[in-house]
């Protein structure tokens, strides 16, 4: 059975495939690398240890992503939910004022001229402010909500987040497929948190 994309389809569309096929949602990492295994051309398909590719890939990922969510709710057929963790297509739901409000990260991704005008050393610079320019000064939530601890009923304590860090560092570790730039921000996510919690 032939798994490959249809080359006719723009990226939008196939990954609005590739969703349609994981309810559950996928991280951004599995939808790279399922457009790779189904010889997607809209993707490099080089490896993503190198840190402009590992860019460029992330940025035509999302660039398409918020342009797919954009026509999913024109069509009111679906909302879909982007967040660092997890990609989910979710059923549409009217009323909802999210897609009306400010967002610049869909700003920043819909805007071509981002991924033309960056170079190996802009990319640097962005790893280095990750936290800043995603979440501005919210440090402390930002890193709960890498590790998915924010929502955690019981006490946080630096036992529970240290454990937390070892399974993420394992599932994101480049020697076992993940990406370098993921786990630089986990052991940024971890150094943040030790400065909250490492003092209770």
């Amino acid at each position: 059975m032939n798994d490959d994309l249809d080359p006719g389809l723009d990226l939008p569309d196939q990954l609005h495939q590739l969703l349609c096929a994981a309810p559950a949602g996928l991280a951004e990492y599995a939808l790279i690398q399922q457009l790779k295994d189904r010889h997607c051309t809209h993707i490099p398909n080089l490896p993503l240890t190198d840190k402009l590719v590992l860019f460029r890939t992330h940025f035509l990922l999302f660039n398409a992503l918020y342009r797919l969510r954009e026509r999913l709710w024109a069509t009111q057929s679906g909302y879909l939910q982007i967040s660092a963790l997890n990609i989910q297509l979710l059923p549409y739901q009217p009323g909802s004022t999210e897609l009306s409000e400010h967002d610049p990260l869909r700003d920043y991704y819909l805007d071509l001229s981002q991924l033309s005008d960056t170079d190996e050393q802009d990319v640097a610079k962005l790893l280095l402010s990750f936290w800043t320019r995603m979440h501005g000064s919210e440090e402390k939530q930002a890193a709960l909500e890498l590790f998915e601890l924010e929502g955690n009923a019981q006490a946080l304590n630096l036992a529970t987040i240290k454990h937390r860090y070892r399974q993420l560092v394992s599932q994101h570790h480049p020697d076992r497929g993940g990406s370098t730039a993921r786990l630089q921000s986990i052991n940024k996510a971890m150094e943040i948190l030790e400065r909250y919690y490492g003092r209770l």
